[in-house]
């Protein structure tokens, strides 16, 4: 087991709080203190008897602070092996202290990187003695305990409580785990932020030291975790804890509702596709629209509103069985009776910025790729047909090539003014998504005569446009760059369509 007695402790901590209760049961223990600055102050300030570091070193904090406690001494002091017989002897030799537990925090870089600090000061918040204070006592784990975390006081003192002021060998390797999490964290977001517009060798770093477990992964026999920090991102407002499909939708339904910004606008997802989506004058009518393209689709969807929900709003939403609803507000009366269902999910979407990185894993590595933040709009539009589109086409098909960018491939997106009718989605042929569109649109009773149509990628022949001219469509926008484009334009023109080219594609697998 390996039984240590905690005699002596190094504490040195930038953040304070949560620190006294386990100050008060090492000195119940008898325990020495070591310690420098701030702490030392803290320290004493709580009654302790403190041992300066400087006293051990005999050397002077140095360079405004950046270097207290990198010292043989004090390295010594955690690093040496108690059962190592010339150790022991050099420990001797040059009269080291023995260290038995290191309580160290980091000084708090990606907090200042956050609140958008010069350079200069965010240099200054690169750690380098608690850094190295950490790795060697977790390193020497055999005969120390590293504490590498306010958010590790309340189980330290439990330990001791229990142990009466002793640890095992376990209980040192699982924090020396701990500490090695914290370290590796802290240097991933250093390196990030240095290698910012910097040409270096790739490499895949990602570290996200908060996680919730979920109740499964996407289906009940499967494990799930979602590691981040939702809090930043949602106010959760009522409802049961999100699943990992839940979690899936919303995050494609904010980055599709990120697309609408200024006029009221909601869309209602179903396994990461729009089943609806319109943009209105006023948020409930942009919500009656939107629930019109699928309201059988809709049955258990997560909705996304870009505006406050009011109670207009609210009493249509109440009708419908749906999991999630996103929104920046809520009416006070809305949200009361949005409420009136306990496991329906309510969240208040908070102003954050989304990284720009998107990542996942595939066979045995890591894909990563720019976020899709292309959008185009009618100054992007090449017209290619003898005919351009109108003004009300225009702004039909801005609006669709929005929902095709979000919706998965094979896509085939069908929409009059700002309103979805019909997608079709996921499909092998760009055929079968657009029958599959058409086919949808007219069993929820919309007249495609005049709708217009948007496409992920181009036509290889001129069959989408002669299906899309039969069901009444007449304007198509699509990237272009087939070799057989004129076959589609030609098939455009001779039914008196238009057709505008973006030189863009928007796949999404």
């Amino acid at each position: 087991m390996n039984s240590v007695k905690i005699k002596s402790a190094l504490i040195s901590v930038y953040y304070k709080d949560g620190l006294e209760p386990l100050v008060r049961e090492l000195q119940k223990q008898g325990v020495t203190f070591y310690s420098t600055g701030g702490t030392q102050t803290f320290l004493e300030g709580l009654g302790a008897q403190v041992v300066a570091v400087d006293s051990v070193t005999d050397y002077p904090s140095i360079f405004g602070g950046r270097v207290k406690t990198l010292h043989p001494k004090v390295f010594g002091g955690i690093l040496h092996r108690r059962n190592h017989p010339t150790d022991q002897q050099e420990v001797q030799q040059f009269n080291i202290p023995a260290i038995d537990l290191v309580i160290v925090d980091l000084y708090p870089f990606e907090e200042t990187v956050a609140s958008g600090a010069p350079e200069e000061d965010v240099i200054e918040k690169i750690d380098i003695g608690g850094i190295s204070l950490i790795r060697a006592a977790a390193k020497n784990f055999q005969d120390v305990l590293i504490v590498s975390s306010r958010e590790q006081y309340g189980e330290v003192v439990e330990l001791l409580q229990a142990k009466d002021g002793s640890t095992e060998l376990a209980d040192r390797k699982r924090f020396a785990a701990k500490a090695f999490d914290v370290s590796s964290h802290y240097d991933t977001h250093i390196f990030s932020y240095l290698s910012q517009e910097q040409e270096l060798a790739p490499a895949f770093k990602q570290s996200e030291r908060q996680s919730q477990s979920l109740r499964y992964g996407e289906n009940p026999h499967q494990a799930g975790t979602f590691y981040g920090n939702l809090d930043a991102l949602f106010d959760k407002l009522n409802g049961k804890e999100l699943s990992y499909n839940n979690l899936v939708d919303v995050d494609a339904a904010v980055l599709l509702m990120a697309e609408f910004a200024d006029q009221p606008a909601v869309a209602i997802l179903k396994h990461t596709n729009a089943c609806g989506v319109a943009v209105a004058d006023t948020l409930h009518q942009a919500y009656v629209n939107a629930l019109a393209c699928d309201p059988v689709s809709a049955f258990g969807g997560v909705i996304i509103a870009n505006k406050t929900v009011d109670l207009a709003t609210a009493e249509e939403l109440n009708k419908l069985f749906f999991e999630v609803l996103i929104a920046p507000e809520f009416d006070q009366d809305a949200l009361e009776l949005l409420k009136s269902k306990k496991n329906r999910i309510l969240l208040r979407q908070k102003p954050v910025q989304l990284p720009a990185k998107l990542f996942k894993t595939l066979l045995n590595g890591v894909i990563e790729q720019d976020k899709d933040l292309a959008t185009e709009t009618a100054a992007d539009f090449r017209t290619v047909t003898n005919r351009a589109p109108s003004q009300e086409e225009v702004e039909g098909l801005e609006f669709a090539l929005k929902v095709c960018k979000h919706t998965k491939s094979n896509t085939i997106v069908l929409s009059r003014g700002n309103q979805l009718l019909a997608s079709g989605v996921g499909q092998t042929s760009r055929v079968d998504a657009l029958r599959q569109a058409i086919e949808k649109a007219r069993s929820f009773g919309f007249e495609l005569q005049g709708a217009v149509m948007a496409s992920d990628a181009f036509f290889p022949f001129p069959d989408c446009v002669e299906i899309a001219a039969e069901a009444g469509i007449t304007a198509v926008v699509q990237p272009g760059g087939s070799i057989k484009d004129q076959d589609s334009v030609d098939a455009c023109n001779a039914r008196n369509m238009a057709m505008v080219m973006t030189g863009v594609r928007h796949f999404k697998h």
